[in-house]
């Protein structure tokens, strides 16, 4: 009779250890889970955010670009370029490929700093007001976009830091997360570009 209680005692707690652990492991694989879907959805609003000021950027710059073209009739490459990368990233948008739009972005500035470098070339065109407050008005956007790329970047670091460790790569396989890419310039966008008038 002995034997039997203490054989039942061994199972309860057998069950009773059985049964912790589960909870343990359950407990871990949820949090891990949800972990995974939180640092999705942060990078997800970190990158809505960039899109905001990259949207306020494309809104602006066919004012600027118009206020150039009336100073700088023969430079219809820059407006060309600057016309074409602002399809791009329209384009990219639609496709919603967070990888194309950030590469996109990146073509659109480099046109982007062609055209600000003609303002060196004209110094009647840094006089004009309009094109004083629209300068203003993209430096302003240029800044809240470096302030917002940041933010983006650091969820990306965050999330892909999760996603390569052991048990992180398993809970954002579950949740259906994966590495996101980072917003960053190309080695030729961070290049000051060059414009020559003479030839």
């Amino acid at each position: 009779m002995r034997a039997r209680g203490s054989v039942a005692g061994v199972a309860l707690a057998f069950i009773a250890v059985l049964a912790l652990f589960a909870l343990v492991v359950g407990g871990c694989a949820y949090q891990g889970y949800n972990q995974a879907v939180r640092l999705d959805e942060h990078v997800k609003g970190a990158w809505a955010q960039v899109e905001n000021i990259l949207q306020s950027r494309f809104d602006l710059i066919p004012n600027l670009v118009q206020t150039v073209k009336g100073y700088a009739q023969h430079e219809k490459e820059v407006f060309t370029d600057i016309a074409e990368a602002r399809t791009k990233y329209f384009q990219s948008q639609e496709s919603g490929s967070r990888d194309a739009q950030v590469a996109a972005a990146g073509g659109f500035e480099r046109a982007l700093s062609r055209l600000l470098v003609l303002q060196e070339q004209y110094p009647e065109l840094k006089a004009q007001a309009s094109f004083q407050d629209l300068q203003v008005a993209l430096e302003g956007t240029e800044r809240r976009l470096a302030v917002e790329r940041k933010r983006y970047n650091d969820s990306v670091r965050e999330l892909n830091t999760f996603c390569r460790k052991l048990l992180g790569r398993m809970y954002a396989g579950w949740a259906g997360v994966a590495p996101a890419a980072y917003f960053e310039l190309k080695d030729e966008a961070r290049q000051a570009p060059q414009v020559d008038f003479d030839g």
